[in-house]
């Protein structure tokens, strides 16, 4: 039996590796204004481009330090050090304290800057949690209880993304409002269906086209009932997001710098590079079960016919929680195909986040996903498991844990969604 994770682990690294902000950022940076340079960056790759724009402003072009200032605000872990543009580490995917301090401090940074001033916002996944100003008559608490039931309600990115669009200060365009009369100048690592520049980190410097309605249609559709004040705010004519007749985006650029189907190809490189024909479905949305017992069919056919296949794939999965067991999509992904392959030898698998965290509790340590193979299976029926109880309570944290088969990777500094991998080799 060949063991396939370490090429499963090359194939996913190839992934990440293509979207690292020390790879892709600094021949986007734009030349230095006249006046400062104001570096606002949120998400999970926040204090990496912060980084990686410090070491282009300052040593490849000998910008004097005092006219490059900002903040970057990251996900607990995801810090880098810096000099100029400083780190704050907050919550994700739920936001917390830290969060909404740095949003304050963010806003009020973007209002100091002036004419001959450049706003540049760097954005990756992670920062819609990461950045949250409540509308008015709106806290926390509220938006927190209200981003949980999204989470666990199985609606996708961009329909979280259009509520909190319409309860925020920053989201929707506003934080370029906040900037004039200085440019704005995005840079952004897209990790949402179709790099809709709207959606990225709930596009807070570009216009949106989504509604107030649409926005308590997405709350309707997945049956929540949110607190009364978040009732009022989105029936409220005030907290409607920018849009695109807003004159403030006339003086507003947006670059995506790293895309997920960019890393995909990466991935497909790496795979076709060791021998095996590839399937690319390119990127995915959907229930994570479902997906992995569509994908279970399409290896189970190339196994019977003899084919040495790579299936792979990207995007972003959903997870409708029913239980109260710990996972994530990757995870719960990985240990549906466990249920579906189990009778088969030859086939391995790694599900993962690019982020490096699938679901968990915040902690650097979380796992980004999991393998499948041949030692899964003796493991699970080594210590009698079955996958569709551990399924039954989206507990596939444990499961995995029990067989030894989670992917930790540590935080990447990049998040450019999943990568989703089958190696199907039945000779």
């Amino acid at each position: 039996m060949i063991d396939r994770r370490p090429l499963l682990r090359t194939i996913f690294d190839a992934a990440v590796a293509r979207a690292h902000p020390d790879r892709v950022l600094a021949q986007h940076l734009p030349q230095p204004p006249e006046g400062r340079i104001l570096c606002l960056a949120a998400g999970k790759g926040a204090a990496a481009m912060a980084a990686a724009a410090e070491h282009h402003y300052l040593d490849t072009l000998g910008l004097s330090p005092e006219r490059l200032l900002g903040l970057a605000t990251t996900r607990h872990g995801h810090g880098r050090p810096t000099r100029r543009i400083e780190v704050i580490e907050a919550g994700h995917p739920v936001p917390d304290q830290a969060s909404q301090q740095a949003a304050e401090r963010t806003l009020q940074l973007a209002g100091t800057a002036a004419a001959d001033d450049l706003v540049l916002v760097l954005l990756s996944g992670g920062g819609s949690a990461n950045w949250i100003a409540p509308a008015n008559g709106v806290t926390l608490a509220q938006k927190q209880e209200l981003n949980r039931a999204l989470l666990r309600s199985g609606a996708s990115i961009g329909a979280i993304n259009t509520v909190r669009k319409h309860l925020s200060r920053i989201k929707g365009g506003r934080l370029a409002r906040a900037a004039q009369p200085a440019p704005v100048v995005t840079l952004a690592i897209s990790d949402v269906p179709d790099d809709d520049p709207a959606v990225i980190a709930s596009g807070p410097t570009v216009a949106d086209p989504t509604t107030l309605l649409d926005a308590r249609a997405v709350l309707e559709r997945f049956a929540i009932v949110p607190d009364a004040a978040i009732q009022r705010a989105l029936m409220d004519p005030a907290n409607e997001s920018c849009k695109a007749d807003d004159p403030v985006f006339a003086n507003a650029r947006f670059t995506m710098i790293a895309r997920p189907r960019d890393s995909l190809d990466a991935a497909i490189a790496a795979a076709t590079a060791s021998g095996f024909e590839v399937m690319d479905l390119g990127e995915l949305e959907g229930e994570a079960r479902e997906v992995a017992a569509a994908h279970a069919q399409l290896a189970r056919k190339a196994h019977d016919a003899g084919r040495k296949l790579a299936i792979l794939s990207g995007g972003e999965l959903t997870v409708t929680v029913r239980g109260r067991g710990r996972g994530g999509p990757n995870q719960e992904y990985v240990l549906a195909l466990t249920s579906a392959l189990r009778d088969l030898d030859g086939i391995a698998a790694l599900a993962a986040d690019t982020d490096g965290a699938d679901g968990g509790g915040g902690s650097p340590g979380d796992p980004a996903g999991a393998f499948f193979d041949a030692t899964t299976l003796q493991k699970m029926q080594s210590a009698d498991l079955d996958p569709d109880a551990y399924l039954a309570e989206n507990d596939a944290t444990t499961f995995f844990e029990r067989t030894d088969d989670l992917v930790t990777t540590g935080p990447t500094l990049t998040n450019v969604n999943d990568i989703r991998v089958l190696l199907v080799d039945p000779k």
